[in-house]
């Protein structure tokens, strides 16, 4: 059975269509291995009971079951993380301030998931409000990476990689606004990709940056992750911001063999900042000799606007959160202090109490950075740093097809590693948040382990606007040539 726990979503569908099992023995199969195995990694705040899960995507409406029988991911379970709204489901983005809110639709994402088929187990844990890369600062638990349990599984969508690496579920969502979904990949080795901003509609994600946030997929192979992201990719009427496009199949050109002449630009600035681990830099270098081998072209380049990205994100990051977070004040839904007299002790109160540390820290600091007199100092020099990095990517994709960068300096760290130097905590997003300033797509998939702590290390293929297709393709092919996607951990 431990084969069934790591098959892929292809394998699973297959035992489904021959009958080797039914919709519900599958989806008891892995609400039984939350149950045996989450109480030591905390991947799920809530897993569902089967009745409602499968109710959920096999409605009654003859059209709509007939629709998610026939969909790709007909029967095949998941998990979304919890700022991610599920039609009369808690949705709480790891909050005491939305603990006990239930939301009243499906995002988009959710309800284009049902429609193929795809049975969603539950509520995957996340640092709160998605602010942190360890999935540390929720309000309920700490999430555990199953590749050693006294490290973190990364974040912010640290639930989501690690139920996926400890074979709880094939695919699960998370939402990528710094690297929240490529840096958990990284860590817990597996894949994890970003799209395109507007590829896939943010209606009912809960918005921490607004011109940032993206829905992103976890799985164990690129297909998987291709196919998940098909089922959810296009246009939507709800979201003014999701781009004028068709749905595609993003695994009709995955043939294990990359694009002829295929050019590759290795961020050659990234290998060499200063942090980066000796072990990771060398797992990254032998994974551009196998796209060499391949048949690829490689391309040694020098990215300036890198040391920008990281200072850029926390301002525009922190902007937009201090902006969204603003209607989490009592009035409306979620948490209300009890204690109030007035209205501003109301605000007041339900803020405090409701927020925890980290939220806070950053909507001060978004309040800061927009304030009178310093806001042409902070945000307006931000986003002429972001235009640069969008620039600059341009530029380098005129000349090359696709990039090569490391996901994260250094492979997963022990908990509490950043408890008093938060600086460094910012920094995990270094390599990541250039993408998501720029708006274009990018893969996090696995390239080997460390040799001491047997940590799974992983590098990010990133491509230009809509480029989801090539960077699948050479995802594929190198994930193809070699093993380290089926290592699974032990104990699961």
């Amino acid at each position: 059975m431990n084969k069934l726990a790591f098959a892929t979503i292809s394998e699973l569908r297959k035992k489904l269509e021959n009958k080797e099992l039914s919709h519900s023995e599958l989806a008891d199969f892995f609400i039984k291995r939350f149950e045996e195995h989450d109480e030591k990694i905390g991947s799920a705040l809530e897993i569902f009971d089967k009745d409602s899960i499968l109710q959920a995507s096999f409605k009654e409406d003859s059209s709509l079951k007939s629709s998610a029988l026939n969909g790709r991911l007909n029967g095949i379970p998941g998990l979304i993380k919890d700022n991610i709204c599920q039609q009369g489901r808690i949705t709480s983005c790891a909050s005491k301030i939305l603990e006990n809110f239930r939301s009243t639709y499906d995002a988009t994402a959710s309800k284009r998931l049902k429609d193929a088929g795809a049975l969603i187990l539950g509520r995957a844990n996340c640092d709160e409000f998605a602010t942190g890369s360890s999935t540390e600062t929720s309000a309920f638990k700490k999430t555990m990476n199953p590749w050693d349990l006294s490290r973190v599984p990364g974040g912010s969508s640290g639930g989501s990689a690690a139920a996926v690496a400890a074979g709880f579920v094939p695919w699960s969502l998370g939402s990528d606004t710094g690297g929240s979904v490529r840096q958990p990949a990284a860590f817990c080795g597996i894949v994890g990709s970003k799209p395109t901003y507007g590829l896939v509609s943010r209606y009912g994600l809960i918005a921490y940056g607004s011109s940032l946030d993206q829905i992103g997929v976890f799985s164990r192979t690129v297909y998987d992750n291709a196919l998940v992201l098909s089922a959810m990719a296009g246009h939507d009427q709800k979201d003014s911001t999701t781009l004028q496009i068709d749905k595609k199949d993003y695994t009709s050109n995955l043939t294990g063999k990359i694009k002829p002449g295929l050019r590759i630009g290795i961020i050659q600035d990234a290998l060499n900042a200063d942090g980066m681990d000796k072990e990771v830099s060398s797992a990254i270098e032998d994974a551009v000799k196998v796209l060499e081998s391949l048949g690829a072209s490689i391309k040694r380049v020098s990215m300036k606007t890198l040391d920008y990205g990281a200072a850029t994100y926390f301002v525009t990051s922190r902007a937009e959160l201090a902006s969204n977070l603003s209607r989490f004040d009592g009035s409306k839904y979620g948490f209300r202090s009890p204690d109030s007299k007035t209205l501003n002790d109301m605000y007041f109160n339900t803020r405090h109490d409701g927020f925890g540390t980290e939220v806070k820290t950053r909507i001060l600091v978004g309040n800061y950075v927009l304030s009178a007199g310093y806001a042409g100092q902070f945000y307006e020099n931000a986003n002429k740093a972001r235009q640069a990095i969008r620039e600059e990517f341009k530029t380098l994709f005129s000349d090359i097809d696709l990039l090569v960068m490391p996901t994260a300096p250094v492979p997963a760290f022990k908990f509490g590693a950043f408890a008093m130097d938060k600086l460094q905590m910012d920094l995990q997003d270094y390599f990541t948040c250039p993408v998501n300033l720029a708006g274009i797509p990018a893969i996090s998939i696995p390239c080997g382990f460390t040799k001491q702590d047997n940590l799974p290390i992983g590098f990010q293929i990133i491509g230009p606007h809509l480029s989801e297709e090539l960077i699948f393709q050479t995802a594929h092919a190198y994930e193809q040539s070699t093993d380290w996607h089926k290592m699974t951990p032990e104990g699961f």
